[in-house]
């Protein structure tokens, strides 16, 4: 903790499932402009959220003696005032928790953000004291977006309103009031400032302006006794001050421990919750600057949910993305937050999003909830409906990417794909021949086997063209094939074609498929997007953005192909691959420690060390790591079953 080196490598987030978040570093010194106490969506100005409250200075005062225990950065690697020196102890089993010592003051200091409610809670206790102990806290506002900075300016409001046992105060216009209060009576002594040149040195990293100046009105005073607890509470919202402790003491019980690998990963499966307030549900694809895009929700949401037995969620989350998908497929004004849903992929990735729920609950009660969706979706697809989405008649499915990047290997340069997936795209194909099948067996569940006949013809006519088109004769699949030269890179893609439940390769292809994902592409950290024997491999996703989106999907390692990866393994190895797949979770086990601490980032380097790069905490990579847990699970019980 004291040695910043290292701890400012580690960050912390908290969310309420409604949207809004608190993120710092392990001690509390902000190094992204995405970092701040109370960070909430302000639909009145647009769809980012909003710096509110940036961070909290607590300062102890003993005998005349001022002991601050914040810390910034500053222009010129200056950091003030070094309270993370003080600070004895740290841990955020159930809450993040900080002892700070101070010659013979010991004060804790605990964070909680109130479950679907912007607030933010901060409980000091005085654990240790031999003398009269004052504390003064001093809030440094932002009232921004994240994806911008606050500079010192005379439009800024100063003004302020006392409210019980606190004060209320907005910089801007449009803005949401913010609430400070705390739980015991206390002074405000308004001492207007800016604290000029903040800097951000994750923002640096990243080739972007990196400095702001943050505005502190004045600082809260009261006194505090050995073994005394006081809260302070941020909000948009007021509350009556004296329920805080009740409420921090209710949202601190609630927490699951992190106590283990598993329960770390439960926790951030539910920070990608979001419960808006018309009772719409999504996944969010990640912290702290993605939104609810359709593919990543797809993909995610039977690791995030079914995985760890949470049924009705997914239900609830499907019951909000039907109504969008209906929209999207009758050409109608979408009503609900999901971005990127005309994506050609998303359709097929609802399918197989289904069809995890169906082994959850069974053929039937899949069928008679989904029943119209897969089918309406099938149509849509068959019969040329979808915009970019078309069924050759070799029974494969063409999409035109030149233009626009149409595949989840998205990253862009002057507005064109840096890496132009058109035409047969290999997953694409993998995952429409599943469809097909799944949805046959469907249909003769429900006892329509003209339907189901029909369905069979289409996937029989896709696998006698799959084989022909993407297995070449090195033993892997083409990425994509759009009949000019052969692009012959070797990317993660093929690994869907193994992984899914019904392949359109034969079992010593997929053996073959499997063992170049192994050679060239499997690292601890999941599936490498490229092979370093292909050209353009560029695996350190480092640098100013230009050089980052060349990096994205060069040679960066992604945990959730990992997931498709393991999947595949035990398909086709079962019980012999069990201690290699346990072997592979056991590199995930440590990240938990790295980065975000307690969740998965969003990519790593494709070589060693391997570091955790990009979001610091990823939807679809917690979601895959969670299901290979299941998987794992389900074969470990059917050893021990096998074995009775």
């Amino acid at each position: 903790m004291t040695n910043l080196e290292e701890s400012l490598q580690r960050e912390l987030l908290r969310t309420n499932r409604s949207g809004a978040y608190s993120c710092s570093t392990i001690v509390d010194c902000n190094t992204r402009k995405y970092h701040g106490l109370l960070v909430v969506p302000v639909p009145e100005l647009d769809d980012e959220n909003h710096v509110l409250l940036s961070s909290l200075d607590v300062t102890v005062v003993q005998h005349g003696a001022e002991f601050n225990l914040g810390l910034h950065k500053y222009q010129g690697n200056n950091y003030s005032p070094n309270g993370h020196k003080y600070i004895r102890e740290f841990d955020c089993i159930k809450v993040p928790t900080t002892v700070y010592r101070v010659g013979g003051v010991v004060l804790k200091r605990e964070v909680v953000f109130q479950h679907y409610e912007d607030r933010i809670l901060i409980r000091y206790t005085l654990v240790d004291a031999h003398s009269a102990t004052t504390l003064r806290l001093r809030p440094f506002l932002a009232f921004r977006s994240v994806r911008e900075f606050t500079h010192e300016n005379s439009i800024a409001n100063r003004d302020y309103q006392l409210v019980d046992n606190g004060i209320k105060t907005c910089m801007y216009p449009s803005y949401p009031e913010l609430y400070m209060q705390l739980s015991k009576r206390n002074e405000f002594i308004f001492q207007p400032d800016w604290y000029r040149g903040i800097e951000y040195p994750k923002e640096q990293e990243r080739g972007y302006a990196s400095n702001e100046d943050l505005y502190v009105p004045g600082y809260f005073e009261m006194n505090i006794k050995k073994g005394e607890s006081i809260v302070f509470a941020a909000s948009t919202s007021e509350i009556k001050s004296s329920t805080l402790k009740k409420l921090f003491e209710k949202e601190a019980e609630e927490r699951t421990p992190r106590d283990n690998f598993f329960h770390c990963l439960v926790n951030a499966a539910h920070q990608f919750h979001i419960h808006e307030k018309n009772d719409d549900r999504y996944i969010l694809a990640g912290y702290p600057w993605f939104k609810c895009r359709a593919r990543d929700m797809f993909i995610a949401l039977p690791g995030l949910t079914l995985s760890i037995e949470e049924r009705e969620y997914f239900e609830l989350v499907l019951k909000t993305a039907e109504r969008g998908l209906m929209e999207f497929m009758e050409g109608k004004p979408l009503t609900v937050k999901i971005a990127e849903i005309e994506q050609p992929d998303v359709l097929l990735w609802v399918i197989w999003c289904l069809q995890q729920y169906a082994k959850d609950v069974g053929l039937e009660a899949c069928l008679k909830r989904y029943r119209k969706l897969t089918k309406t979706i099938l149509q849509f697809i068959e019969t040329g409906q979808h915009p970019n989405l078309e069924v050759k008649e070799n029974g494969l499915l063409y999409t035109d990417g030149r233009g626009k990047a149409v595949t989840w290997m998205n990253s862009c340069a002057n507005g064109k794909p840096i890496i132009a997936r058109t035409g047969y795209i290999v997953e694409f194909n993998a995952l429409w021949y599943n469809a097909l099948k799944f949805c046959s067996s469907m249909a003769l569940s429900a006892g329509n086997k003209t339907y189901a006949a029909h369905l069979e013809q289409l996937a029989a006519k896709c696998e006698e063209s799959f084989s022909k088109v993407f297995f070449n004769e090195y033993g892997y699949l083409f990425d994509y094939v759009n009949g000019g030269p052969q692009d012959w890179s070797v990317r993660p893609n093929m690994i869907f074609a193994v992984a899914l439940d019904y392949s359109p390769l034969t079992q010593a292809q997929k053996k073959s498929v499997l063992d170049v994902c192994t050679r060239e592409l499997l690292t601890p950290k999941g599936l490498r997007s490229l092979s370093p024997k292909s050209g353009g491999y560029n695996p350190m996703y480092t640098g100013p953005q230009a050089q980052r989106d060349y990096a994205y999907h060069q040679g960066t390692a992604w945990p959730w192909l990992g997931g498709f990866y393991m999947e595949a393994c035990l398909k086709l190895y079962k019980r012999t691959r069990q201690s290699f797949v346990e072997r592979q979770m056991v590199g995930y086990e440590d990240q938990m420690f790295q980065h975000c601490i307690g969740t998965i980032p969003e990519l790593f380097d494709g070589n060693p060390p391997f570091n955790g790069r990009g979001a610091i905490s990823f939807a679809m990579n917690v979601a895959e790591i969670l299901r290979t847990l299941e998987l794992l699970e389900r074969y470990n019980f059917n050893s021990e079953e096998g074995k009775k």
